[in-house]
């Protein structure tokens, strides 16, 4: 692979945004057949450099050669004619077609000569085939909004190897799945290199890096911050060329349960059911100060619990109790109330506008505090964001910045600082960090530990086995709708959250 000359070349990349430099003279090489993880920190210009190469953004100047040739990529239709397939981190399928529809999108085969009509049989043949390959057991015909989020995803990465891409960028592709999926994602990533297909493979998780790529590519403020080949790919060398600083004290300050046994229980639910499991009726109880973790596989009806006591979702039947107060939660506005809050999984779809700058994201659940005679006061507006913006570090430049154009750790911030600027009692938190790079989980940590010094009752809801062992004071864990136990801080290992996932015990 050495001798042959790069698949991909991009050279002396550059980008601006408004009051942003994206990328600054950065340069990528990619080999055929070779799997490189672009990687650093959220911001530091890994989604600018790929969308620039996937069509979706253009340049403000460098070169891009495909085989040696310039190319000029300047839609997402230029970069799939030239074998360059993006699966993105946000889901990008349409839920009112199927499986076939959403893989063959936009380039069905036809028949019946100058009629055109799509070939669904070839269709749904063909599709069969590749989810057949990527071991996801389904029909070709299933809706996609029947689906789950993570086999969303693999429906994104068939319509990829569908397209016959010769580059496939994947953005955070794991971000949803299981560890089933996961494992077979990964396995996939070698078997498509064996076929000379190439990978540009985003990712925060570090020991997926390890174990697939040939070489990482560094990036950090958008520059590049350098190479690492082959078996120098390590979880300790990586972290610190992306960040710089050590990181070995993420997980300061759980409490465990001696100390929290001394606190009073302030939020309590009881014989919560959900939509999605009926049948199933769970209870727990969550301290202040304390963190609740809720680990369980994907499916388990961990959000579904979140949104329930969100008021986003019936519940079927529940009672609540805060600070020994029974409340009646029918919908948001009862929970936001009562100083409940949700940072919810999809940040982007359920979280934020992000059409709207930072400053309108903060201050929008609570417009009548920054009005008067129902209007709004922009001065009062914009200190509480700038006051926001310093107090949990958001990096940008001003208020006045579109959520759109920050990274997935600043969008999360910024949903984060929305519920600040309110006196929260309850913060539930729906997978914190994912999608977000080593640096920025540091810092939500942070701010999740300071929360429950503060006297706040934190939930957070997370598929990092990493992060919900070391952010927890107990951990609940639910398998199938049903609460199969809680452990305490003395019990916490992977195999008792693994066990009690899985069903095997409770």
């Amino acid at each position: 692979m050495a001798a042959q000359a790069p698949l991909l070349e991009m050279e002396g990349i550059s980008k601006r945004f408004p009051g942003v430099v994206a990328l600054d003279n950065v340069s990528l090489t990619v080999g055929v057949g070779e799997i490189v993880a672009l990687i650093g920190e959220n911001g530091a210009g890994k989604s600018t450099l790929m969308k620039i190469l996937g069509g979706a953004i253009s340049r403000d100047s460098g070169t891009v050669k495909i085989n040696g040739q310039p190319a000029e990529i300047n839609s997402p239709r230029e970069a799939s004619a030239l074998g360059i397939e993006f699966i993105h981190q946000e889901l990008s399928v349409l839920d009112n077609l199927d499986v076939a529809a959403n893989i063959f999108l936009r380039r069905e085969p036809t028949t019946g000569g100058v009629l055109k009509l799509i070939d669904r049989k070839r269709i749904h043949r063909e599709s069969d085939e590749i989810l057949r390959k990527l071991g996801l057991g389904i029909s070709s015909r299933t809706l996609l909004g029947q689906l789950s989020l993570a086999q969303q995803q693999l429906v994104e990465i068939a319509r990829a190897l569908s397209a016959g891409a010769r580059i496939i960028i994947m953005d955070e592709p794991t971000s949803s799945l299981t560890l089933t999926e996961t494992r077979r994602l990964l396995e996939l990533t070698k078997e498509l290199k064996a076929e000379n297909v190439s990978i540009i493979y985003i990712s925060h998780r570090m020991h997926e890096v390890e174990e697939i790529a040939d070489r990482a590519v560094v990036l950090r403020d958008g520059r590049n911050a350098g190479e690492i080949e082959g078996s120098e790919i390590t979880h300790e060398r990586m972290v610190r060329m992306m960040v710089g600083r050590d990181l070995k004290d993420f997980f300061k300050g759980a409490a465990g349960s001696a100390e929290r046994a001394k606190r009073d229980v302030a939020f309590e639910v009881r014989r919560l059911r959900t939509l999605r499991y009926p049948s199933h009726r769970i209870s727990f109880n969550v301290a202040k100060g304390e963190v609740l973790g809720f680990a369980g596989l994907v499916g388990a009806g961990r959000s579904e619990v979140a949104r329930a006591l969100f008021g986003v979702e019936e519940a079927l039947e529940t009672d609540v109790a805060l600070d020994g107060k029974d409340l009646r939660i029918n919908d948001a506005h009862d929970a936001i109330t009562n100083g409940i809050y949700l940072i919810p999984e999809d940040r982007r779809q359920s979280g934020l506008i992000v059409d709207f700058n930072v400053r309108e994201n903060i201050s929008l659940p609570n417009l009548e505090s920054y009005s008067s005679a129902k209007i709004i006061n922009f001065t009062k507006e914009t200190n509480a964001a700038r006051q926001a913006i310093k107090a949990i570090n958001i990096k940008t430049p001003t208020p006045e910045i579109r959520a759109a154009n920050l990274s997935g750790g600043n969008q999360q911030k910024v949903v984060l600082a929305r519920w600040l600027t309110f006196a929260p009692r309850v913060l539930i938190f729906d997978e914190p960090t994912r999608g977000i790079d080593v640096g920025a989980k540091a810092e939500i940590y942070q701010l999740i530990r300071k929360l429950a010094s503060d006297g706040v009752s934190v939930i957070v809801i997370s598929s990092e086995m990493e992060e919900v062992l070391g952010i927890s004071d107990r951990i609940a864990v639910m398998h199938e709708g049903r609460l199969t136990g809680i452990l305490q801080r003395e019990q916490f290992s992977e195999e008792a959250v693994m066990r009690l996932a899985t069903g095997t015990e409770g």
